[in-house]
């Protein structure tokens, strides 16, 4: 039997997140109050389905299926009133998400699991604005949802082992591969190592010791990277990269972790990467 789902949030996660279950005979309910966010999500994963059905890894018939059993709903009762898990996908908002935890803990069943997809939000912050702290956690999915494998499901410091039982039968039954964090820890597992290592490249561009491009081609050439982490910030939005830093610096203090003078100024200039046409490297319309 297939666990009841609902996504809060049809942005490019929530909306990927949603057709990820769904393409593994999961019924999703996709919620946003937003009426065209939730057209253009359907429309976006009919394109990323119909890519695969023309490559010939996926049926047509699959295909209608696995868009048909998300559910679009702008009510977020009638999303949530039968869910087991609930996965929050809306934007980094610390408000936001409080006043979406308060409302889900009135709504959804006593029994249902409410996970936060944020990557810099952690569950401790969002957990007490429920009555039920012990059945809240981080599930942290990457994008693109329907390519990348990983889930990072983080404990919140009264998360319960009951449900992190629940997460992660949820990731397996995704089709996805999920790692536990048991303690909570700003940028998790993969985004702090991969800030550790983005913050030394920018330390070495900031300091004239080579082009960005001659670093980006030494981490791909010299550590197997697919992308080195200007052309990476280029693909993720460089105002993505340059929040993250600060989230961190301002959370932590530390030097460390101060943004790039370098990087700020784009950000500042509106250069952001691929969504704009120019970053690091300039981009084809």
């Amino acid at each position: 039997m297939t666990t009841r789902l609902a996504v809060v949030g049809a942005g490019s996660m929530g909306a990927q997140i949603a057709q990820q279950a769904a393409l593994h005979g999961i019924d999703v309910a996709l919620q946003d109050t937003d009426e065209a966010q939730l057209r253009k999500a359907r429309d976006s994963n009919q394109g990323h389905l119909a890519r695969r059905v023309e490559k010939g890894r996926l049926s047509s018939s699959d295909a209608r299926a696995a868009l048909d059993r998300v559910r679009l709903t702008t009510d977020l009762h009638e999303a949530v009133a039968d869910a087991e898990l609930v996965i929050e996908a809306v934007f980094e908002d610390l408000a936001v998400k409080r006043s979406i935890f308060g409302e889900l803990d009135t709504l959804a069943p006593a029994g249902a699991v409410l996970a936060s997809n944020s990557s810099t939000i952690g569950i401790s912050k969002l957990a007490d604005a429920t009555g039920r702290p012990e059945s809240c956690l981080n599930m942290h999915f990457f994008y693109p949802v329907l390519v990348m494998d990983l889930v990072e499901i983080v404990r919140g410091p009264e998360t319960s082992d009951e449900t992190v039982r629940s997460a992660l039968a949820m990731a397996r039954e995704m089709g996805r591969t999920a790692v536990v964090l048991n303690k909570e820890i700003d940028g998790f597992i993969v985004n702090r190592i991969l800030h550790a290592a983005t913050q030394e490249a920018y330390r070495l561009l900031d300091a004239d010791v080579a082009s960005f491009e001659d670093i980006d081609t030494a981490v791909e050439k010299g550590l197997n990277w697919p992308m080195g982490p200007f052309r990476l910030g280029d693909f993720s939005g460089l105002d993505v990269t340059y929040n993250a830093r600060l989230h961190m610096y301002r959370s932590t203090g530390d030097e460390r972790y101060r943004p790039s003078a370098l990087l700020e100024a784009k950000v500042k200039a509106g250069k952001l990467g691929r969504k704009t046409g120019e970053g690091w490297y300039r981009y084809d319309s």
